[in-house]
């Protein structure tokens, strides 16, 4: 399996498409060679509207910046949140406070996008009542978490592990990184005052992998018959090792992560992004971009049956109970037969909305063929849950279904791209509310997707790293993780003033392009 973009690789992707034109990005005729992918030099703000929106409002967290903003559907920030750190992700409460992950400015040992260590409760006046820690040497919360309906929160979180540990796993030494693959694992905590939380449930992948490679191992077996386990033996090769001119070179220029060694590029190799949480049928939903799946695994099994192979509902453990995406993971199929492609965002649609109960996700770098761009869709998929607590198959081994129920690509394909982060979920009136993650660009279309509005975030925050230094606002200058859409009628907005905020905030200005850039 051809590995998709990690993010060491996305930066260093994304660098060479930082000198950016000024095409609209619904601009049909955009010269193909260059999307502006990161949005640079173009109208900020509402950009499309259109006549019986439902009413509601955007919530998102600026790059850089410790801000969560909500706005208006003209554009107009009507709140605020501030957290003491750049904000990740943010989750409106019905009370009005947030809860959102928070980057730790000196998290140890890992990196490359997507780990950030704290997540914060902040009260709609702006009150920290919450500011929980889990980032050391060992493991780290990242990219996402869900909020239980008991207050719990489920989060991913990173563990380290050795190259011994990856051998005696039955993982090929070639496909091992030199100081130890992280392995992924879901923790829920239950939050205890003002910095603690007591984890009272987790999942290890650890527990539910299989490999062909060393029979003497005892998760030795054949991937095809066993799509319940994961594949330890999926990746490319871990390249030659940099040199330490290179690494030099890379921290001096700012990238590549704070804390990137020698020996721990290429150790990401699930990056787990995303996860959902359904409380009626007490499942838990999951996304992988290494590996271009998304998983189901039932949450009603205890920690322990979670690292087995029976108990809970479905009576299989903590096994998957659904995946789909990439049924050459598992023997199923090849490449042809693929249909994500690094994948952000999973999420159920909510009781009450169109479609409720099935899935949607950012598909994110779907291939077109080698004369041509890659672009993004939004699937929408009804993965069919039997009576027995477990997923319907397909005459071919594979998971249902065969395609997506629903999707969206731009008119001409190409305009809509966001080959990372980026998300998007059902709204209440049938609508889907889409983030175009890295040129920061909220739309929402309809079943018929037609775009009826549109908003360029213009904001970028002002944070400095720890030794004073600024941040470069180069490529990710808008970018946005997560967005959300929020119906007028939230109990968290009941009896608020949603009046414009006066000053708005200041809007983020690029210096306008050299000639050199306007050349290339």
């Amino acid at each position: 399996m051809k590995k998709i973009l990690s993010y060491f690789s996305v930066i260093v992707f994304v660098l060479l498409l930082s000198n950016c034109g000024d095409k609209k990005p619904d601009d049909e005729s955009a010269d193909k060679k260059d999307r502006n992918m990161f949005g640079h030099h173009i109208p900020r703000g509402v950009t499309k509207s259109s006549d019986s929106l439902m009413p509601g409002y955007a919530m998102f967290s600026p790059a850089n910046s410790p801000f969560t903003y909500l706005v208006n559907r003209n554009g107009e920030v009507v709140h605020e949140w501030k957290g003491n750190y750049a904000a990740f992700n943010a989750y409106l409460m019905d009370d009005g406070s947030i809860l959102q992950g928070a980057n730790d400015p000196d998290y140890p040992v890992f990196g490359f996008g997507g780990p950030y260590g704290r997540i914060q409760k902040i009260t709609w006046e702006g009150k920290i009542l919450w500011n929980f820690e889990y980032a050391d040497t060992t493991q780290i919360i990242h990219h996402d978490f869900a909020v239980m309906p008991n207050g719990n929160i489920l989060a991913i979180a990173y563990e380290t592990s050795t190259y011994e540990y990856a051998l005696d796993l039955g993982r090929k030494p070639e496909l091992i990184p030199r100081s130890g693959p992280w392995m992924e694992k879901i923790i829920e905590i239950e939050p205890k005052g003002f910095s603690g939380g007591k984890i009272v449930w987790e999942w290890r992948v650890e527990d539910h992998l299989i490999q062909d490679y060393d029979e003497n191992k005892p998760n030795y077996g054949n991937p095809q018959e066993h799509p319940e386990l994961f594949n330890f033996n999926l990746g490319d090769s871990i390249p030659a090792r940099i040199t330490q001119d290179s690494l030099d070179i890379l921290k001096a220029m700012g990238r590549g992560g704070r804390n990137l060694t020698l020996d721990n590029p290429h150790s990401d190799i699930y990056h787990f992004n995303a996860i959902n949480y359904n409380a009626e049928l007490d499942l838990i939903a999951f996304s992988s971009p290494e590996l271009s799946e998304v998983y189901i695994i039932d949450h009603s099994v205890s920690t322990e049956e979670a690292a087995g192979h029976q108990g809970g509902k479905s009576g299989k453990g903590g096994d998957l109970l659904f995946r789909w995406g990439n049924p050459e993971n598992y023997m199923q199929g090849d490449s042809t037969d693929r249909k994500l492609y690094y994948q952000h965002d999973i999420r159920w649609n909510e009781k009450g909305k169109p479609g409720a109960g099935n899935l949607t996700l950012y598909n994110n770098d779907v291939p077109m063929g080698p004369d041509s761009l890659n672009y993004s869709a939004i699937y929408e998929i009804n993965p069919v849950l039997k009576e027995d607590g477990t997923y319907e198959m397909m005459s071919n081994n594979r998971f249902a279904p065969e395609e997506p129920v629903w999707s969206y690509v731009a008119k001409d394909t190409i305009s809509f791209y966001g080959s990372f982060i980026s998300g998007a979920h059902r709204m209440e009136n049938g609508n889907t509310f889409i983030n175009e993650g890295p040129k920061g660009r909220l739309f929402e279309v309809t079943p018929d997707r037609e775009v009826v509005w549109e908003y360029l975030v213009p904001y970028r925050g002002n944070i400095h790293k720890p030794n004073g230094d600024p941040t470069d606002m180069m490529p990710m200058t808008y970018s946005t993780f997560r967005a959300t859409f929020i119906p007028a009628d939230h109990p968290a907005l009941e009896g608020k003033d949603l009046k414009p905020l006066d000053p708005q905030p200041e809007p983020f200005v690029m210096p306008p392009p050299s000639e050199e850039d306007k050349k290339e």
